[in-house]
């Protein structure tokens, strides 16, 4: 079904009627915007909150999602979309499976090419023109058909791709041509992103395991100049691989030009799986990203999360999203930014861009990054050790602000008919930025935490990787040698302490 934008009054309200019991006769888990039968339904509303951005589907043939304030949403079934697909994927769909996340990143927006790239991050192209990106991607749960999104959401010039692939890695950059094949558009081989939007590939019918790597190629006919706004995740801590010129995408060997360890222009992976997968987001900050854990070796939290369910789940593991940005906070946009490069001896990016590097803070990004993963059912939020530390002098929030932060982010998730789990903030005595009265926050958020029943459920991460010795401080062998970022044993006991348990509650 598909709405004339154009149309108002009578007929614009009989095209939602008609449209409206379509989608209900398809879907009725009454999920919105995004539901797990990859139903978007689209209405008259209005967000309150101006800051608050909305997927939208423009009217191209490319099924090109726009982020922004838009006062009408379009409905788009994916079981309508579904005619134009392959007999085995309608089919799949009809036998009760449906559309989830794998894998997801947050993106930012690159930094000036003058900074200096973070420890484990870089350094990173500074631009990409005619060459292919082939980017590693490791799976959480597996599927039976898999679909890419492609972002250019904080770019500043069209993002033109001529072609794109996915497939099974071999090793290193090699490729298997056993399963996979090229990644379509709307039918079409080439796509255009326009700026500030992401596509949505077709499906390909391919066995997608658990706890593999996908290689996805990316031919970059021409993207966004760094530093004026291409879109990427800084700490992919996973070597990927740009080419030599010209098209290589779906060559089983790439001729590699350089290696690189972020992921660009990448958001999310779906695969098809049973209709009953829950899927879980991971909203933090380094932490959940995994800053200092051994890059290649898939050691943040989260990572050991996911085995820890393929392990108890067999074959119906729930998903594992990381949607962790080092450096992020909940109250504020890109903030701290300026004392964390100060203190590595590199250079801001201009402090008017609030999506640089260390994104937007967890409120506002929490619809784009975390409500619109397709299936979500569960939320962890590891957040506010940077609105601590990172805040200072007269940017110093009080623990009422940053718990009011959260109890926001917990009403907005349990609207959508989510469970949400808080973790306790843990120790950073010994970092460039620990101050006592940083350290009597950390303690009075963590008791809030403990004692108010304002999440579903607390994971106590502080009482996982502490020093019973010394409270304040890591475990010896649980730090990385910063005293504020785990080791991998660190990230490892984090996902220990986790109840399994909590993933069966809906």
């Amino acid at each position: 079904m598909v709405i004339d934008a154009g149309a108002t009054g009578l007929r614009r309200r009989l095209m939602w009627t008609a449209a409206a019991r379509e989608a209900r006769a398809l879907c009725c888990c009454g999920s919105d915007p995004v539901c797990r039968h990859g139903v978007v339904i689209w209405g008259p509303t209005r967000y309150a909150r101006p800051t608050l951005k909305e997927l939208s589907m423009k009217e191209s043939g490319s099924r090109s999602m726009h982020y922004g304030h838009f006062r009408w949403r379009q409905v788009v079934c994916a079981a309508v979309l579904a005619v134009v697909c392959s007999l085995p994927l309608a089919a799949a769909q009809d036998a009760g499976q449906i559309w989830v996340g794998t894998w997801a990143t947050a993106p930012v927006m690159l930094p000036s090419p003058a900074a200096e790239a973070p420890q484990g991050r870089g350094p990173e192209p500074l631009r990409i023109r005619d060459q292919t990106v082939r980017q590693i991607v490791h799976t959480s749960i597996g599927g039976s058909a898999v679909r890419v999104a492609v972002t250019n959401l904080f770019g500043s010039e069209p993002l033109e791709i001529g072609a794109a692939h996915v497939a099974l890695r071999e090793d290193g950059a090699s490729i298997s041509t056993d399963a996979g094949g090229p990644l379509r558009f709307a039918g079409q081989a080439a796509v255009t992103v326009a700026a500030g939007s992401m596509v949505l590939s077709d499906p390909v019918v391919m066995g997608v395991p658990a706890l593999g790597d996908l290689v996805i190629d990316l031919h970059v006919v021409s993207d966004s100049a760094a530093g004026n706004g291409a879109t990427y995740h800084a700490a992919g801590l996973t070597t990927n691989y740009l080419s030599s010129g010209g098209n290589h995408a779906g060559a089983a060997a790439l001729p590699v030009d350089r290696t690189f360890q972020s992921w660009f222009y990448l958001s999310r992976v779906e695969v098809l799986a049973p209709e009953d997968t829950p899927v879980i987001v991971a909203l933090g900050d380094s932490i959940t990203d995994g800053t200092a854990s051994t890059p290649d070796t898939h050691s943040r939290w989260p990572d050991f999360l996911a085995r820890r369910l393929v392990a108890r789940s067999g074959n119906l593991p729930p998903g594992v999203l990381n949607l962790g940005i080092a450096g992020n906070r909940v109250l504020s946009d890109n903030a701290g930014l300026g004392l964390l490069l100060r203190n590595s001896g590199a250079s801001p990016p201009p402090p008017s861009n609030p999506n640089a590097q260390f994104g937007r803070s967890a409120l506002s990004r929490l619809d784009d990054d975390v409500l619109s993963q397709p299936g979500v059912t569960h939320v962890i939020v590891l957040e506010s050790t940077n609105d601590i530390g990172m805040a200072f002098e007269s940017d110093t929030p009080t623990v009422e602000e940053i718990i009011a932060g959260h109890v926001e982010l917990i009403e907005r998730v349990r609207a959508r008919g989510l469970k949400i789990y808080g973790g306790t903030l843990a120790p950073f005595e010994g970092a460039f930025y620990h101050r006592e009265v940083g350290e009597q926050k950390r303690l009075a958020f963590n008791e809030w935490m403990r004692t108010s029943g304002a999440y579903d459920a607390v994971i106590d991460f502080d009482a996982a990787v502490r020093d019973p010795a010394a409270p304040s401080k890591f475990r010896e062998d649980y730090q990385s040698g910063d005293w504020l970022h785990p080791s991998d044993a660190g990230y490892r006991a984090m996902a220990q302490a986790i109840d399994l348990e909590l993933f069966d509650e809906r």
